[in-house]
């Protein structure tokens, strides 16, 4: 499938996601410190980490098991970048924009983030277009695209008061949890 005028495979999919998230990073550095529209964008950004991440785990680390030399080892490293990122996601999500560590956090995550994503478009994605078919890796897009779809992209101001998306902001488990549940199904 294309869509405004490039393939939209896997590869392309989760670049173009790759770039939302830079941009979202560049938002929270923009908005003032400690204000509530930071704490909002970096709830966006968690978000939108875990519909990528989820989509990843579903359907890129599969194909990268099945298709690559080495497969499951790059799949099982890129698994533990995404446990990091988790963990630090969990860390900013109990703190308010104006705590001393929100903004170390913040850092930490994008270092994070910057240097996993650096790893998928020089290494995962350039030997995925080698070992698989452009067919297979459209396929794969639109999968990545149907599984992104599952989850609301904002949290707040705005919270959805009907479900699916209010069970997003449910009192209980953190957000990254309750994310990845309801992307996931767990839990129903």
């Amino acid at each position: 499938m294309k869509h405004a005028g490039r393939v939209r495979d896997l590869p392309n999919e989760l670049t173009t996601d790759h770039r939302e998230v830079d941009g979202l990073f560049e938002q929270i550095e923009e908005a003032a410190p400690g204000s509530p529209e930071r704490k909002n964008l970096a709830d966006r950004l968690t978000i939108e980490l875990v519909r990528h991440s989820v989509a990843e785990e579903e359907h890129l680390y599969p194909a990268v098991r099945r298709h690559l030399p080495g497969g499951d080892a790059l799949a099982d490293k890129e698994i533990a970048d995404h446990g990091r990122v988790e963990e630090l996601l969990k860390d900013l999500e109990g703190r308010e924009a104006d705590d001393p560590e929100f903004n170390y956090l913040l850092a930490q995550l994008r270092t994070e983030v910057e240097a996993h994503v650096a790893d998928e478009e020089s290494n995962l994605f350039v030997q995925l277009r080698s070992a698989c078919t452009p067919g297979d890796l459209e396929e794969l897009g639109d999968k990545i695209r149907s599984a992104k779809k599952l989850a609301p992209t904002r949290p707040h101001p705005s919270a959805p008061d009907t479900p699916p998306g209010n069970k997003l902001l449910a009192p209980g488990a953190g957000l990254v949890d309750r994310a990845r549940n309801f992307i996931t199904g767990r839990g129903k």
